[in-house]
């Protein structure tokens, strides 16, 4: 099992091949960094996460690759490691004569048993991480820091210092953008906390603490663009759907052969054409087919 000495060195071995540009001695301590078998614990003592933060970014694909791995494996880590049982309560003057149980009583049984839930994702605050916001003179703006900082890392083992430095400038870019702390600056304030803490949404926070994604483009993002890959893969297919449903002037179905169903190798298929891009562009055509139901599309 890992120490923290083992990671201290394995850190420092990755910041000096990284200063050097040793791709190959990168690769070789990532190859037994990937063999840990991480803890809260120990990430935070040894913060390993802002060195493989960093090289989550970096120029050589095979590195950067291997980076989000080894971060992706060490989340699976900590989460699916037992949390720790609280201590069982013991009342320190027990009543032996009474053979009925106390309300009291009966309330410490009642919720005693531990329920099953979901492992939870690490959580993070200004408060938890020992950071403090650098005033701005302005406490909604101070809290709006704070929010920010406990959504993008949720879940992340960057370092805390690089997590203040996110959420400043995120709040900045806001209160520049909107002018002061206006209706609009707090409704964007909301939209984004709800999206970066959506815990089915880790590549927005993940790309946002690595700087894959500018501040300035965060800032500018539609709830839909922020939405998850899932999130959008379902709206798209849903958008499909209603294309399929749609019976405008001009798409009646007519029956053909020409089609082959992709599923079931059929060839009984109804199709019907619509316009879905710009004017100058083809129109899309929509299959059907009769035999099994599937459907698809093409230009």
């Amino acid at each position: 099992m890992a120490t923290v000495e083992d990671i201290t060195k394995a850190k420092r071995a990755l910041t000096k091949a990284g200063e050097d540009g040793r791709i190959s001695d990168l690769m070789n301590v990532m190859d037994r960094l990937a063999k840990v078998k991480a803890t809260q614990d120990l990430l935070k003592k040894t913060d390993i996460g802002k060195v493989l933060g960093k090289l989550r970014t970096h120029s050589d694909v095979a590195v950067s690759r291997r980076a989000k791995e080894i971060v992706k494996k060490w989340k699976d880590d900590v989460m699916s490691t037992p949390q720790p049982k609280a201590p069982a309560k013991v009342d320190p003057q027990p009543t032996p004569k009474s053979n009925s149980t106390t309300p009291s009583a009966a309330s410490s049984i009642a919720s005693s048993p531990n329920t099953p839930s979901d492992a939870p994702v690490v959580a993070r605050t200004v408060k938890g991480d020992e950071m403090r916001v650098k005033p701005t003179g302005n406490t909604p703006r101070d809290k709006t820091i704070e929010m920010v900082y406990a959504a993008i890392g949720l879940g992340s083992f960057a370092d805390s210092d690089l997590l203040m430095k996110r959420a400043e400038k995120i709040e900045l870019t806001l209160f520049e953008d909107y002018g002061g702390v206006t209706d609009g600056y707090k409704n964007k304030v909301r939209s984004l906390i709800l999206n970066l803490k959506n815990k089915r949404n880790p590549g927005l926070r993940e790309s946002v603490v690595s700087g894959e994604l500018s501040i300035k483009e965060l800032c500018t993002m539609s709830i839909e663009d922020m939405a998850s890959e899932e999130k959008k893969a379902q709206d798209r297919k849903l958008a499909e759907e209603a294309l399929f449903n749609a019976r405008g002037a001009g798409s009646a179905q007519a029956e053909t052969d020409m089609f082959m169903c992709g599923k079931c190798k059929g060839r009984k298929t109804t199709y019907f054409q619509m316009q879905t891009r710009s004017a100058d562009e083809p129109m899309t055509t929509f299959v059907t087919c009769v035999l099994c139901g599937n459907r698809w599309k093409f230009c």
